[in-house]
C-alpha cells in the first residue's frame, strides 16, 4: 500500500516504513506527525483519488531528526564585464518515518 501526500505544497510517494525527507516542519525529534492532505492512496487493486484529497485518509510518522540539505552555489556572470556574483544557501529538512497509512 502507498499514498501520495502533500506538505510544505510539496508532493510524496510514501509506503509504510519509508523514511522521507519533507520541508522543515517545527517539531522535535520523537514527536509524532500526522498528515491529512492524502492525494492519492493504492492498496492492492483498490485506488482512491482525492477530489482534491482523499475523504477519512490520513498518514502516521514519527520524526527521525531536523537537519539542513546540501549546499546549493548560484553563480552569476555576465560576459565581457566585471560583474560576478556568487551566493548559496542550504534548505532545512525534517526527516520523517512513515509509521501508518490510513486508508
Amino acid at each position: 500500500m502507498y499514498a501520495i501526500f502533500e506538505t510544505g505544497n510539496v508532493q510524496f510517494r510514501a509506503e509504510e516504513g519509508d523514511v522521507v525527507r519533507i520541508p522543515r516542519v517545527e517539531a522535535e525529534a520523537g514527536d509524532k506527525l500526522t498528515f491529512d492532505r492524502i492525494l492519492l492512496v493504492r492498496g492492492g487493486d483498490e485506488t482512491r483519488i482525492g477530489t482534491p484529497h482523499v475523504e477519512g485518509a490520513s498518514i502516521e510518522a514519527e520524526v527521525l531528526k531536523n537537519g539542513l540539505g546540501e549546499k546549493v552555489d548560484i553563480f552569476k556572470m555576465k560576459r565581457r564585464a566585471t560583474y560576478r556574483l556568487h551566493r548559496g544557501h542550504r534548505q532545512q529538512f525534517t526527516e520523517v518515518k512513515i509509521d501508518k497509512i490510513n486508508a
